[in-house]
Order: C-alpha cells, then sequence, then structure tokens
C-alpha cells in the first residue's frame, strides 16, 4: 500500500482542493535549520496544483516542516509544508508539500485545471494540517513537452 493510499480509519477526505498535473518543472528547495544550518537541493516536480506539488527529495525533511520552493524558470519563492512522505525511489524520497497561501500561478501553466480557481463549485475549503496525515492521489493529467501544439491526455484514477 502506497502512503498516499487512504489508511483504515484515516480521517483523511479523499476528495482534492484541486486538480493534479503531471508536470516536470525544476524548483529549488530549501530547508532551513537553526542558526546558520541552511541546505538545498535542485530537483523536479512530479506533480502540481493550485496548493502544492509532490516532488522526490534526498533533503531529509519531516512532515510539518516548513520549507522554501523555488520555481527555477521564474525565481518566483514561497514558503511551503511537508505534508506527506512517500515511498522512496532511486534514494529519494516522494515529498508532499502545500503551499502556506494557495498560488495556482506559481507553476505558469497555460491551462490550469477549472477547479484551481475558489470560485469553481467543486473547490474545496483548505484542510487542517494533521501531522501523519497522508494524501491520496487522484486525477493525474500527462502534460506534453509543446502544450501548445498538443493535446493534454487525462489519465484514469479515482474520483
Amino acid at each position: 500500500m502506497s502512503a498516499f493510499d487512504l489508511q483504515p480509519g484515516s480521517k483523511v477526505s479523499p476528495l482534492r482542493r484541486s486538480q493534479r498535473v503531471c508536470l516536470r518543472l525544476p524548483v529549488v528547495v530549501v530547508r532551513e535549520g537553526p542558526g546558520a544550518n541552511v541546505a538545498s537541493e535542485e530537483t523536479s516536480t512530479l506533480t502540481v496544483s493550485a496548493h502544492g506539488a509532490l516532488i522526490q527529495l534526498a533533503l531529509t525533511v519531516e512532515i510539518g516542516q516548513l520549507l522554501r520552493i523555488k520555481n527555477a524558470q521564474t525565481s518566483e519563492e514561497l514558503v511551503c509544508r511537508v505534508v506527506s512522505l512517500g515511498p522512496e525511489h532511486t534514494s529519494k524520497l516522494e515529498v508532499a508539500i502545500e503551499f502556506e497561501i494557495p498560488s495556482p500561478r506559481f507553476w505558469r501553466i497555460a491551462f490550469p485545471p477549472a477547479d484551481w480557481s475558489p470560485r469553481s463549485p467543486d473547490a474545496k475549503s483548505p484542510t487542517a494540517h494533521k501531522p501523519g496525515g497522508n494524501m491520496p492521489l487522484k486525477k493525474l493529467v500527462a502534460v506534453p513537452s509543446e502544450p501548445d501544439k498538443k493535446l493534454v491526455t487525462k489519465l484514469g484514477g479515482s474520483s
């Protein structure tokens, strides 16, 4: 069972606040510690949403920890929180992060899903942070390398 599957008896809602989009985007993650103890890592996103992303990190992080994420293409930075730790692949751990403030424009996607707007009838209210909470996966969208010339394909998933 994946760390992103709902656990029996879990109080985490299976409903997403915004749709996830498969998008490999270069980012820099900065972990600040006490004093001058700062570590950073260049990585890329696996999926993104209006509320955060799924990334792979070799850095050691904990659920609830605050990080800074920098969009390497725009140099924009946001504060985010680690909300879930998933499986390890090639010495890197899948880490789900959530922006402190929803920021759908951070990813600079020209075709964001309709539910990335707080005015959408399907938009969900923010969830309270619960240490150790898991994030279930919903629908994923494959993003081609040239989005303005090709169609986006939706992948199947639980609703």
